[in-house]
């Protein structure tokens, strides 16, 4: 599950590149969550799952459909005009690393050396590939959006597993993304003018991107966090420097330099030093 969850999230940075070149972000994005909301919480229904949810479960359903779905994402799809994807899916790979900081200073459990190590190589290695793409000339708006972007996804991931106790993870799903969906439809109403231009590649990438990264990656999400925690699901986006580079290049082009993959290889190490440092501690994710 955790590969699969890292390829198919890695692959999410590529197909938006795709779409926000014939489509307006923030709408294709709401319409985007209104049809695999609709959809999700069809199949929950259809698996025998409520939407009956505690209050406890409403909160942090509606805060993890605010903060994933339409600050992160939307502030990525707005971003991902002028960035490249693979450049998003490195700043975006930086999420355990925060979380690690958060649960250090905020939660007070104890990091090992290893995970300091980890930590300072880690964004040592973000710091590099910025350096060399910001001396290129890179939108240092977008990457801005990026990095709030990031942060709340940080937070989000925080916060999630209260919301998925007791079950019902496909609902779950579905609703927040019905949550993101209204939010950015009032984006959409304040900051843009909506557009799309229908080509192939537009219809192909919104339908995979729905579909794969949307539905089928969130639910594994959900799963990974009920299963094993914060910490220990994180552990697996420390592949997605790598998958969402290698798509990136496969799929687009995009080039890549020597710093570039030197900086993903200490991105990469970083964030695993991180996660083992954490393995073999107590279950006491927040």
């Amino acid at each position: 599950m955790g590969l699969a969850f890292a390829f198919m999230w890695s692959s999410a940075f590529s197909s938006a590149r795709i779409i926000v070149t014939d489509a307006s972000p923030l709408f294709s994005l709401a319409l985007r969550f209104l049809l695999s909301g609709l959809l999700g919480v069809l199949l929950a229904r259809a698996m025998g799952q409520s939407w009956y949810l505690t209050r406890q479960q409403w909160y942090l359903t509606i805060l993890f459909g605010i903060c994933q779905n339409a600050l992160y994402l939307g502030l990525y799809f707005v971003a991902m005009q002028t960035v490249e994807a693979g450049l998003a899916a490195i700043i975006a790979s930086t999420m355990p690393l925060l979380v690690a900081v958060a649960t250090w200073v905020i939660f007070n459990q104890t990091l090992r050396p290893l995970g300091i190590i980890g930590l300072i190589a880690g964004f040592c290695g973000v710091a590099l590939i910025m350096g060399s793409r910001i001396n290129a000339g890179v939108d240092l708006y977008g990457i801005t959006l990026c990095g709030v972007g990031v942060l709340a996804l940080t937070f989000a991931t925080l916060a999630v597993r209260g919301a998925t106790s007791g079950g019902n993870f496909m609902m779950i799903v579905g609703l927040q993304m019905l949550v993101g969906s209204a939010a950015l439809f009032l984006a959409t109403l304040v900051f843009e003018t909506p557009r799309i231009n229908l080509t192939t590649p537009l219809i192909l990438a919104f339908l995979y991107t729905t579909l794969v990264p949307g539905l089928l990656a969130t639910y594994v999400w959900f799963l990974l966090l009920d299963r094993i925690g914060a910490i220990r699901a994180a552990t697996f986006h420390f592949l997605n420097p790598v998958f969402g580079v290698g798509i990136a290049a496969v799929l687009l082009g995009e080039r890549l330099g020597p710093l570039d993959l030197l900086g993903v290889a200490i991105v990469t190490a970083g964030i695993l030093a991180v996660q083992l440092s954490r393995q073999n501690r107590p279950a006491a994710d927040p």
